[in-house]
């Protein structure tokens, strides 16, 4: 081999070597990270906002304004001291600007329309370059009719890393926070709505949509929460303490941090929590009641506790199917929905099947799905709980008891007809083995 031949291989190796990242990539569920070029020591990314088309869940598809044919658009990554550019084609029916929120960065840069550029008129291409003076998590979003185009999807991570970390971190997700109103049977969210949303999304995406979050036990896991929206949303995370390490003005020293199990996320805002992950599957949340929920509408008449005994039967002569529902909760919902058809392209209120039955929740819900062992790329099921460690009736073994399906709180040891709807009775179905 020539010299010159090998010179070239060992600075080959040497600058494939160099493009490994020294952090954890950023997983984003249900979503993308932005691929770069380098040009003259400059990463390049481009990106276009356009009108796209995109599923909330299965069933429900919405017509959207996103980045790269996605909301959120996709994640942006970089390491503190890189030097990016970012080229922006706006392809909506309108003029447009992308702000680099939280960034410290020249003026002229900063994504104001109007205020600090002209305005990228539909078909043109802008370019944003700077040098990244900081690490954390922020966020990218339109500043031109914020209304019309952050309301409906116009938004992105933008996630720094610091050039010399002081841990590492084994599992590294973000997860954007985002509430809609749709109104049922149609497809255009209402960006006009400033209070009374009915879909609230964990990257644009409702549950059962929600793609889970996985890790090993015992690994770091980092959880990224990013908010532009109208409402504050208070993610809680269930079986575990974590620490908020970061907020979207930098790093939480270490001896300021403090211990929660709920996170408080206000628009505009970003929070960074982390903790060891626990074997087990773990529900994480808005602990805000109605945003674990789909379609929620607050025009439904107050029926708890009052019963519609004779009412069900005339109203069914004139509209056939009918059934009362209302005067013991709405988990019975969950079970009319496997029955009952709903307005076109409108999401069940809850819904999601889990090991033991309806999961009974929407929305703003999502499952951490902690193992010993994990297959990368692929969801692991359902935790194979630890015998006698899931909670039982006190009467598993007795006699058999017989419930209706659809109003599963009418419970007897004898078969017989529900006294709410009159269907028959079925033998309790025992919890399914999921050991695997």
């Amino acid at each position: 081999m020539k010299p010159i031949d090998l010179f070239l291989l060992i600075a080959l190796s040497f600058s494939q070597v160099q493009a490994r990242p020294s952090y954890t990539p950023v997983v984003t569920p249900n979503g993308s990270t932005l691929p770069y070029e380098m040009e003259g020591g400059v990463k390049v990314f481009r990106l276009s906002v356009e009108v796209i088309k995109h599923e909330i869940a299965p069933g429900m598809v919405v017509n959207a304004w996103g980045y790269n044919g996605q909301t959120p658009g996709p994640t942006i990554e970089a390491v503190e001291g890189d030097r990016v550019r970012i080229l922006v084609t706006n392809k909506l029916p309108e003029p447009t600007a992308v702000h680099w929120h939280g960034l410290l960065l020249p003026s002229g840069m900063d994504g104001v329309a109007g205020l600090s550029q002209r305005p990228i008129p539909p078909g043109d291409t802008f370019a944003y370059e700077f040098t990244l003076r900081q690490h954390g998590t922020q966020m990218y979003h339109s500043h031109g009719d914020e209304m019309v185009q952050i309301g409906l999807g116009a938004m992105g991570f933008f996630v720094i890393h610091p050039k010399e970390p002081d841990h590492r971190i084994d599992r590294d997700y973000a997860i954007f926070l985002n509430e809609w109103f749709v109104e049922p049977g149609s497809a255009t969210p209402n960006p006009n709505i400033m209070t009374d949303f009915n879909l609230f999304t964990f990257n644009s995406r409702a549950f059962p949509g929600t793609a889970p979050l996985v890790a090993k036990s015992g690994e770091r896991v980092r959880i990224r929460l990013g908010n532009v929206g109208q409402d504050s949303h208070p993610i809680h995370l269930h079986g575990h303490s974590f620490k908020v390490v970061a907020t979207d003005g930098g790093d939480i020293p270490s001896t300021a941090q403090w211990p929660e199990t709920t996170v408080l996320v206000a628009p505009g805002q970003t929070r960074d929590i982390e903790f060891v992950a626990a074997p087990g599957d773990w529900a994480i949340h808005c602990h805000r009641r109605h945003h674990p929920m789909n379609a929620m509408g607050h025009d439904f008449p107050n029926l708890l506790g009052v019963s519609q005994e004779g009412l069900e039967e005339v109203i069914q002569s004139q509209l056939p199917g009918y059934m009362a529902m209302g005067e013991s909760g709405m988990h019975e919902m969950t079970e009319h929905q496997q029955h009952m058809q709903g307005p076109a392209n409108t999401l069940p209120m809850m819904g999601g099947e889990g090991p033991f039955g309806s999961v009974a929740m929407g929305g703003m819900f999502t499952i951490l799905k902690v193992r010993e062992q994990l297959e990368e790329g692929q969801d692991p099921g359902w935790y194979p709980n630890p015998e006698g460690t899931v909670a039982e009736s006190i009467h598993q073994g007795e006699k058999s008891i017989y419930t209706c399906p659809m109003h599963p709180e009418v419970r007897q040891q004898q078969p017989g007809s529900c006294p709410v709807c009159g269907m028959d009775l079925e033998p309790e179905t025992p919890p399914p083995d999921h050991d695997h």
